[in-house]
């Protein structure tokens, strides 16, 4: 059983962590903490984040950014992240690999 409030902990050491002008997707946060079926439960630790950490470089696992946050995708490309013609962030060009 994951302890909710340790793993979000975690994400967020983890968010505070990408690159300017790099992204990472919910799932791939959620591997790298030893949890790969919980990609939603990344997502909600993001819901909660501090303000100060760089929640908009998370993406879907197919590169869309968050349907309920419309500044996310100016603020990537503010950072020179480009997208696809379908909308979605160039994951292939731009995926932080990690720690």
């Amino acid at each position: 059983m994951v302890d909710r409030e340790d793993f979000f902990e975690r994400v967020w050491e983890l968010v505070a962590e990408i690159p300017y002008g790099r992204v990472a997707t919910y799932g791939q946060l959620a591997d790298m903490l030893g949890y790969p079926r919980h990609a939603r439960l990344a997502g909600a630790a993001l819901h909660h984040a501090p303000q100060r950490l760089p929640c908009h470089r998370v993406v879907s696992a197919d590169g869309r950014c968050s349907p309920h946050w419309p500044q996310q995708k100016t603020l990537l490309m503010g950072e020179g992240v480009s997208f696809l013609p379908n909308g979605k962030a160039d994951i292939a060009r731009f995926r932080w690999e990690g720690l």
